[in-house]
């Protein structure tokens, strides 16, 4: 893991010393818990079309990562700017690997005109941002907040340990939510899993966000683009 990921891990977590630890880590449980729910219920259960799907799950989870930004003092501004080209260069190779994925999977028929450019807005960059926020960044700056502070983070061992443990955690929240979808129960949850730990990762090499948000939002265009129906990183199918 690189020196721009665990050098600022004091930085980062500033703002957030003043709540217990532990708590940070309830908030990795809340994420997992809140996404399989969401999942579970209007995907599982009511069985909603894709365009309803995400409007529970657009409102569920931007409330959610709206109140632990907020409930941490987490600022989101110095969280873009901080190392932000690297972010970018991340987001651009994250970018290629996810698009890669996606037309190496089976095409289907996409809507046109002015459908198109809803589904590219709707499926694309609202769904692919609120998927990077509450399976990558979340668990990760929870993480860093709760284990950053204390005086064995300091050392590089303790760093690539926070580091470690914030990818798991992302992998276990990742796992939990596509678990509420009928269609990742099984095997077939490792797909998802694989797939967002890299992005997750690129986040932690970075120390950027955009790493992951926009990789994750390229992802999505290029489903959409290519075709939802075929695309496995577009739930719910049914």
């Amino acid at each position: 893991m690189s020196h721009s990921m665990v050098v600022s891990v004091n930085t980062q977590t500033a703002q957030a010393a003043t709540q217990p630890w532990c708590l940070h880590l309830v908030w990795v449980l809340a994420a997992g818990t809140l996404g399989f729910v969401v999942a579970a219920v209007f995907a599982g259960l009511l069985r909603l079309p894709r365009v309803v799907y995400l409007v529970p799950y657009t409102l569920v989870a931007g409330t959610f990562v709206y109140s632990y930004f907020r409930w941490s003092q987490t600022s989101v501004a110095d969280l873009i700017r901080r190392n932000w080209p690297w972010g970018l260069l991340g987001a651009l190779v994250c970018g290629v690997f996810t698009v890669k994925n996606i037309l190496s999977q089976p095409a289907s028929p996409r809507s046109d005109g002015l459908a198109l450019a809803l589904d590219l807005v709707w499926s694309g960059a609202v769904y692919g941002t609120l998927d990077a926020l509450l399976l990558s960044v979340i668990p990760v700056l929870a993480v860093w907040n709760a284990f950053g502070k204390f005086g064995w983070a300091n050392t590089w061992p303790g760093k690539i340990g926070v580091g470690l443990l914030a990818l798991i955690a992302s992998l276990l929240v990742t796992a939990a939510y596509h678990a509420g979808y009928p269609e990742f129960r099984g095997p077939a949850i490792a797909a998802p899993a694989i797939g967002n730990g890299a992005l997750t990762l690129g986040y932690l090499i970075t120390n950027n966000p955009l790493s992951a948000i926009l990789g994750h939002v390229a992802m999505h265009i290029a489903g959409v683009l290519h075709g939802p129906a075929g695309v496995a990183q577009l739930p719910p199918h049914y």
